[in-house]
């Protein structure tokens, strides 16, 4: 009774925990709604239903602009409590649903003009990208602030947009954001002026939806989505994003993905273990950034929603593209740094894959991430697949339909298939992991040996505990919830000290006969919990003793001869003290 007492009490826990995890979908700054009327609904029972609206709740529903009369998309002034009341009252019957009318923001970060060199598209070998394609034929949305006409833009082609903030054709920036993105997309080249483009053969589409101060909101940002899929564009860059899930903008990624549409967005600029929206959505590719140096950017984004990772730039040197002083309106070479500069990166790859002969966005996407330069150790997903490459992405489009020996070549050439890598590290280090388990029961049947005793829940618990922890949950990832219960879950108990922060050194105070110890003071007198404790100090024992063979890295001890000798010695005083627990018992567990 008391053990489903306490499988309960956990379960409930678990579960309480997760409920109340608001997460990122519910986050989020907005001053309007939105209100999508169901199709079914004949216009004039929605006339009928907005009038009712401005007469009861004193609101002015009207459509977002002239493409919204197909989908009813109608948006209004409201809040939270606007929202509840609305449903409250019955409202949501005539709509597929009411939501946040969310406002999302560019992802650059301050900068300064003094950085001349274009490493960012070397670090990506796009030299020898062009050796085989230049992106025409294809056409990329670039869903931002708009784009001017700048000198560099010159040679560049263009298809027709739309500007969604002032409802007009012409879609000019006014803010120099978009015209930055656009330029490392395919800024004009070999036009003996200025920096080079990635996909510079290919069209622009200039979609507005951000005004001047950065902002814009998800009504713009879907009708934008559609429109870009209605208009045959072949890939779409959202250098924006921000917290607040948006149905009636998963409705739109989804609808361009039905079209054959690939769709990237940047994962965020706040450092935060989680993709901002509109990259965490499925169907859409997050794109974090890296420094000059190849390195995660100290403000980028990781973790949940991460498919890849671009150059975005840093203070150590930033992405420079031309485009438009947003107080004068002038030209101007300028340095930008954000996860916005890093996803036109893989748009203009994107472009380039799509232009070799690779139709289909979920195709494309499969090629970028496995011509990735993959990092071996990556635990807290900085990198997604790992750094974008634009050479290999073609090479491996060129040659075609993706066979089993390219899989295989890749394998080989990330180190897979080498059983050094899964010793040294890999993800989950497999082998240690299996190895310290194994060694945690043969510890039991040895002291199995000098005290009787019968296997139990209690017991092998505290073994797996100890020793290995659940490892196979330590690198999973799940939309809209948090990562680290997993990696505490994955971790064993001298790992949890160095498991939130990502580290591969063990913390000295857990990797140690410390932890044990207060488990078997606290639970000796207790005929269960008792055999838990001894199983978690032969756990660790085994655990310290397999990484100070095969890693012996302790924080503040390095990883040489006196980390060793530290794990060692708690790995004996580990199994000493599980000796002395178990001393006296007669299969007593």
């Amino acid at each position: 009774m008391r053990k489903f007492l306490i499988v309960c009490l956990f379960v409930f826990g678990i579960g309480f925990a997760l409920f109340n995890f608001k997460g990122l979908a519910n986050q989020g700054e907005f001053n309007s709604i939105v209100l999508d009327f169901r199709e079914d609904i004949p216009a004039a029972e929605i006339d009928k239903e907005v009038n009712l609206l401005y007469s009861k709740y004193n609101l002015a529903p009207r459509l977002n602009s002239e493409f919204s009369q197909v989908d009813n998309v109608y948006i209004a002034k409201g809040d939270r409590k606007t929202i509840a009341q609305l449903k409250k009252a019955g409202v949501g019957k005539f709509t597929e649903f009411i939501e946040p009318n969310y406002i999302y923001n560019t992802f650059e970060v301050p900068n300064d003009p003094d950085y001349g060199k274009q490493w960012n598209l070397r670090s990506i070998n796009i030299e020898s990208a062009w050796d085989e394609t230049k992106g025409s034929g294809v056409t990329v949305a670039v869903i931002d602030t708009g784009i001017s006409p700048i000198p560099d833009l010159k040679d560049t082609k263009f298809v027709k947009g739309y500007d969604f903030v002032n409802d007009k054709i012409e879609a000019y920036d006014d803010a120099g954001h978009g015209t930055h993105v656009a330029g490392t997309i395919a800024q004009s080249t070999n036009n003996n002026y200025g920096v080079a483009g990635i996909a510079y053969e290919a069209s622009l589409m200039p979609l507005k939806v951000l005004g001047a101060s950065g902002g814009g909101t998800v009504a713009d940002i879907a009708e934008a989505i559609r429109y870009a899929a209605d208009n045959q564009a072949d890939v779409i860059n959202m250098s924006l994003g921000g917290a607040g899930e948006s149905q009636l903008l998963e409705d739109a990624i989804n609808y361009a993905h039905s079209k054959g549409v690939l769709i990237i967005a940047a994962a965020g600029n706040s450092n935060q273990n989680s993709a901002s929206y509109p990259a965490r959505y499925p169907h859409v590719v997050g794109v974090a950034a890296l420094d000059s140096v190849g390195i995660k950017a100290p403000y980028s984004n990781f973790g949940a929603g991460v498919d890849i990772a671009a150059p975005g730039g840093s203070e150590a040197g930033k992405i420079l593209q031309e485009t438009i002083n947003p107080e004068t309106g002038e030209s101007i070479f300028e340095g930008y740094q954000g996860t916005s500069m890093a996803a036109p990166h893989v748009a203009g790859v994107a472009a380039l894959v799509k232009a070799a002969g690779i139709k289909e966005p979920d195709e494309i996407l499969n090629v970028l991430k496995q011509s990735s330069r993959a990092v071996k150790e990556d635990p807290l997903n900085h990198f997604g697949a790992g750094h974008l490459d634009a050479a290999a992405a073609v090479k491996l489009a060129v040659r075609g339909q993706i066979t089993f020996r390219d899989f295989f070549r890749w394998l080989r050439d990330n180190g897979y298939l080498n059983p050094r890598f899964w010793v040294d590290g890999g993800t989950i280090m497999l082998l240690p992991k299996i190895g310290m388990v194994i060694g945690s029961y043969l510890l039991a049947f040895i002291l199995r040996n000098y005290f009787p005793f019968a296997w139990s829940w209690s017991l092998l618990g505290g073994l797996t505990a100890g020793s290995s922890g659940l490892f196979f949950l330590r690198g999973l990832y799940i939309f809209d919830l948090p990562q680290w219960p997993f990696r505490v879950m994955g971790s064993s108990i001298p790992e949890l000290g160095n498991t939130i922060q990502g580290s591969s050194a063990l913390n000295p105070i857990f990797a140690s006969v410390l932890i044990p110890f207060i488990l078997v003071a606290l639970f000796l007198g207790h005929k269960q919990w008792k055999w838990m404790a001894i199983g978690s100090a032969l756990g660790v024992a085994s655990c310290l003793a397999v990484s100070a063979v095969v890693s012996p890295s302790v924080m503040w001890l390095g990883s040489g001869v006196v980390a060793q000798g530290y794990l060692v010695v708690n790995a004996l005083l580990c199994f000493g003290l599980a000796y002395l627990a178990s001393k006296g018992e007669e299969r007593t567990a």
